[in-house]
């Protein structure tokens, strides 16, 4: 008798339970659970100091939580096809909404990053960002195969375009999040080394341009490098909250530091995982980030697609480096970017575009029927030609 999981079964379902990578979402869903236990943990003490119900931005973090389950499902099901056109209407979407919003767009802290639709606030810029990496791997990817079709123009051509309008808000660290996934497509592809030495110095260009066209951008800079000022009163504040956590931490709810963090509920929100729960907690978190994106990597070259290594090692490199980022921050070890914690953070717009992307992912790494003998044959190279 077939059951719903047995090898036989050809439904949808049972084709994806045997080919996706369990070990994978088993790691996804326990970043999500943690993301709701630190909810509960950091989010009250934000909303009372601002006058909202005590559990406000836990409510709206439990609620949002099926929704991107259901919809990393979703995604995972699709065929590298329908990945390609799902990331094509995404991205054109979010692009038009990205100018809207900077027309009838919401500004918050000096940003017009944000847009309300149907009643809920939307970050446009964040679903710009799974999408764009899959079709700069689709247009490298091309370019490699057929040697005509001018697939690395138009993916300058749409770099350029989605860093003007993350400038325009502006964001800049989105910006650079962008462009080094951008980077490392280009490179993987088999970018020429005189061109990677050319864009390492646009890139660094970049930085000394953005210190001194963007206010925000200046004070962060500075105030990383001047830790005692006044405007560094979140990092300080985020350190304390490590140093009293230990390595076990003070226990859940027994945390001081959240009620006087204005933002421990979503960019400093690790730093109330140090305090309430200690050093075992954070390396559990960074061991979790890890797995994810080496797990992602070690299928992704298995593959014999060169659009599948690119859209993958572009779609973990963006995963990876937002984690880095947003706790590198929290530990000053450098300067803040505003951004979120992967699954964990407060952020409707955040979390449903790390769910499209992560089920990118796990769409285009599920098993295919012959994968490792298409590899044998090839002798280990992948379509590029280069050894995996």
């Amino acid at each position: 008798m077939n059951t719903t999981f047995s090898r036989s079964d050809e439904s949808l379902f049972g084709r994806w339970w045997r080919t996706v990578d369990h070990w994978m979402i088993a790691a996804i869903i326990a970043i999500l659970a943690m993301g709701a236990i630190l909810a509960l943990a950091a989010s009250p003490a934000v909303a009372e100091r601002i006058g909202l119900d005590t559990f406000y931005f836990a409510q709206r973090q439990f609620i949002v939580l099926p929704f991107v389950l259901m919809v990393m499902f979703a995604v995972s099901l699709l065929n590298r096809s329908g990945v390609r056109q799902l990331a094509v209407i995404c991205f054109s979407l979010a692009v038009l909404l990205m100018i809207f919003t900077l027309v009838n767009g919401t500004e918050i802290k000096g940003a017009t990053r944000w847009i309300t639709l149907l009643g809920f606030s939307i970050q446009p810029s964040e679903f710009v960002k799974p999408c764009f990496a899959i079709i700069a791997a689709w247009m490298f990817s091309a370019w490699r195969l057929k040697e005509d079709f001018p697939g690395y123009m138009v993916a300058v051509g749409l770099y350029l375009t989605v860093v003007a309008l993350l400038l325009m808000q502006p964001d800049v660290g989105m910006a650079i999040l962008v462009s080094v996934v951008w980077g490392v497509q280009f490179f993987l592809a088999g970018l020429p080394m005189l061109l990677v030495l050319a864009i390492g110095i646009i890139f660094i260009s970049g930085g000394f341009v953005a210190y001194f066209n963007f206010e925000h951008v200046q004070t962060r800079i500075d105030r990383f490098f001047d830790p005692a000022s006044s405007e560094a009163y979140q990092v300080m504040r985020s350190l304390e909250a490590f140093r009293n956590g230990g390595v076990f931490g003070r226990g859940p709810g027994e945390g001081h530091v959240k009620a006087v963090l204005p933002d421990a509920h979503a960019d400093f929100i690790f730093a109330v995982a140090g305090e309430e729960f200690g050093l075992v907690m954070t390396l559990l978190i960074v061991a979790l980030f890890l797995f994810v994106v080496l797990r992602g990597f070690g299928r992704a070259f298995k593959e014999t697609d060169l659009f599948v290594q690119l859209a993958v090692a572009g779609l973990l490199v963006q995963f990876g480096l937002q984690a880095i980022i947003n706790m590198a921050s929290t530990l000053n070890l450098m300067p803040t970017k505003g951004m979120t914690l992967p699954f964990i953070s407060y952020g409707g717009s955040s979390m449903m575009a790390l769910a499209i992307g992560l089920g990118m992912v796990l769409a285009l790494t599920r098993e295919r029927p012959g994968q490792e003998n298409a590899l044998r044959d090839l002798g280990g190279r992948d379509m590029g030609g280069r050894l995996i």
